[in-house]
């Protein structure tokens, strides 16, 4: 811990908000620090059947994270596949039911186009009736005359 002869105070600035100080500290002296190593501590020797194991390890990690990555890779392709299929139904669905639907719309244009054609044969068979018969009123009515 620092003293009080360690310490120096400077005043920087003094202004309506506040005061700025600068502390400065002395260096310590050598009697004042610590005794900490310069070196890590030596690490044991290993000896080859542990360097052997730990090779071992880590070769089981790779593999079983080697695992782990085609196993999320292969459900990956499978969902992949799975949503083609479903995106193909679905086309497949909606070109059936845009053909039923055209088809349907065909029938009906179809069927009023008939009713249609229909009403104006109708339609000109009274006339042709009424023309036959208007005729047949005026035939009659010159050989009354004559």
């Amino acid at each position: 811990m620092a003293t009080p002869e360690d310490i120096q105070v400077k005043e920087l600035d003094k202004r309506a908000s506040g005061q700025a100080f600068e502390v400065i500290l002395n260096p310590s002296s050598q009697e004042a620090r610590g005794d900490f190593p310069l070196s890590t501590p030596k690490k044991k020797d290993l000896s080859l059947e542990e360097i052997q194991r730990k090779l071992e390890a880590a070769e089981e990690r790779r593999k079983s994270h080697e695992a782990e990555v085609l196993k999320h890779l292969a459900d990956k392709r499978e969902h992949e596949k799975e949503v083609q299929q479903k995106a193909m139904e679905e086309s497949s669905n909606f070109s059936k039911m845009a053909e039923e639907k055209l088809n349907q719309k065909m029938e009906a244009n179809k069927e009023n186009r008939t009713a249609r054609m229909q009403a104006m044969n109708d339609k000109f068979k009274e006339k042709d009736k009424k023309l036959e018969e208007v005729r047949r009123n005026k035939e009659n009515k010159d050989e009354e005359e004559n």
